[in-house]
């Protein structure tokens, strides 16, 4: 492969609107494409979009079309596609097998759609409410958790045939900084590192990872003033301590943590300098193939390193057309299972652990006006009567602010609960159809709540109902 094809064929980039790149993808040798919200109508046009993405360019293996739908508020495919909660709920529920389940579930209707790639699962601990990026992203605040759910994830995308992407090493759930904004700083020791941010990562390896995303944060105890994903020590951590062997993969390099202290030139030569593999969403891809292609021919970036990285990447793709065959049946097929997960994590903080948690109709505020509309007709399904009169309140909450009401019910972080007198207090974990039937059915009694808070939330002392 000519070095201008190994240089386009270690990025992958974003494009804007419906219409993908095809003579990019073409003349530069892309190793694929990410798609974003922008870049999605309907399942149906995905599957057209990734039809035409393949057929782009004459290659012996598949195109990366890679997508982050973690569940919860990262996932660009919405309905009719199914929509899964958060992935704190797996955290709540400490189910593994739904886990691996889910994962199955979620890549074969990617799959089914033409993706190959999914960046998840998140492999990150998150430490709490000082966490402004990753919250229900992660599974828990415990390390062992996040470890065993991201394990699980990976053997059920690894059953899909879609190629997985643990993220963000070495973790970006302690860092108390968006580096979609800036540059985090982790100031922890390494020992705290290896007791912590890197238990998930060292499952993931150990569980068969066939790719890594590093982050864009700086590590102290590592190797300070870089970015994760520009660090040669950060990475050689974990080729060489966690032993990994697959993809390393950068976090988009459009973010404000990369693009505002290098170029897009500079940044992906870095990189691959350091010792990724794929350069993922240069601000400016000409310019990054261009930089790459010069690097090499004035020595700054090893020629070898190139083709390793180059490698790497097409071995990753021809694996990954070796899967189980997509079926387009898929799409949309498991709202029940969405259902289940959702069950499994509900977790009540507050009130009675059985029988119905409301008496007669009830007023629902709160929220977005979508999620009450979802809520409406679940709590109908469920017996329930809602009216804008009725004296019992149900609160959704979207934030930080614990409202007032006599239900108060968390859809996303849960840390809000703490500071509600609400005599009955519920994390969800989710906005999904499923959730919110699994919502109704507890307040009805018809089901029952059996999640254990897989974070700390001070001012709660009920951790949860135990099983029945």
């Amino acid at each position: 492969m000519p070095v201008e094809r190994q240089a386009g064929q270690v990025i992958v980039a974003r494009y804007s609107g419906l219409e993908p790149p095809l003579a990019q993808i073409a003349e530069l040798g892309l190793g694929g494409v990410i798609l974003m919200g922008d870049n999605v109508e309907s399942p149906e046009q995905v599957q057209e979009a990734t039809a035409a993405i393949q057929e782009a360019d004459d290659r012996e293996f598949p195109v990366i079309i890679g997508i982050d739908q973690e569940g919860g508020t990262v996932a660009r495919i919405k309905e009719p596609a199914t929509e899964f909660p958060a992935y704190m709920t797996l955290g709540a529920s400490r189910d593994t097998a739904m886990a691996a389940e889910v994962a199955q579930a979620s890549g074969e209707e990617l799959r089914a759609m033409g993706l190959t790639m999914v960046f998840a699962p998140d492999a990150d601990v998150t430490t709490g409410p000082d966490d402004p990026t990753i919250g229900t992203r992660s599974a828990s605040s415990d390390p062992q958790v996040v470890a065993e759910t991201v394990r699980a994830s990976l053997q059920g995308y690894a059953a899909s045939g879609i190629v997985a992407v643990a993220k963000h090493f070495p973790g970006h759930g302690s860092v108390p900084a968006d580096s979609h904004e800036e540059l985090p700083v982790q100031t922890a020791g390494l020992d705290e590192l290896r007791a912590r941010d890197l238990v998930p990562f060292r499952a993931a390896v150990e569980a068969g990872a066939e790719a890594v995303m590093v982050a864009h944060i700086e590590v102290d105890a590592v190797e300070s003033g870089l970015p994760a994903s520009l660090s040669p020590k950060v990475i050689g951590l974990l080729r060489d301590e966690l032993g990994f062997e697959g993809a390393v993969i950068t976090d988009a390099q459009d973010m404000a943590a990369i693009s505002e202290g290098y170029g897009s030139g500079a940044a992906a030569v870095r990189a691959l300098a350091a010792g990724v593999d794929i350069v993922l969403m240069p601000a400016d891809v000409e310019s990054a193939h261009t930089a790459i292609v010069d690097a090499v021919a004035s020595g700054e970036l090893p020629a070898d390193r190139l083709a390793e990285a180059a490698t790497r990447g097409v071995a990753l793709m021809l694996h990954a057309a070796s899967g189980p065959a997509a079926d387009p049946a898929a799409v949309g097929s498991h709202e029940d299972l969405s259902y289940a997960e959702s069950l499994g994590g509900v977790t009540v903080v507050a009130g009675a652990c059985e029988g119905p948690l409301v008496d007669g109709a009830i007023r629902v505020v709160g929220g977005e006006e979508a999620d009450r509309v979802r809520f409406d007709e679940a709590a109908g399904a469920a017996g329930l009567t809602t009216d804008a009169n009725a004296p019992t309140t149900v609160r959704l909450l979207g934030g930080t602010d614990p409202g007032s009401g006599d239900v108060v019910v968390a859809l996303d972080r849960p840390y809000a609960l703490g500071r509600s007198d609400a005599p009955v207090k519920i994390a969800l974990y989710g906005r999904t159809p499923g959730a919110f039937r699994a919502l109704a059915e507890v307040l009805a009694g018809t089901s029952a709540a059996t999640g254990t808070l897989p974070v700390t939330v001070d001012g709660v002392d009920q951790q949860g109902c135990p099983a029945q």
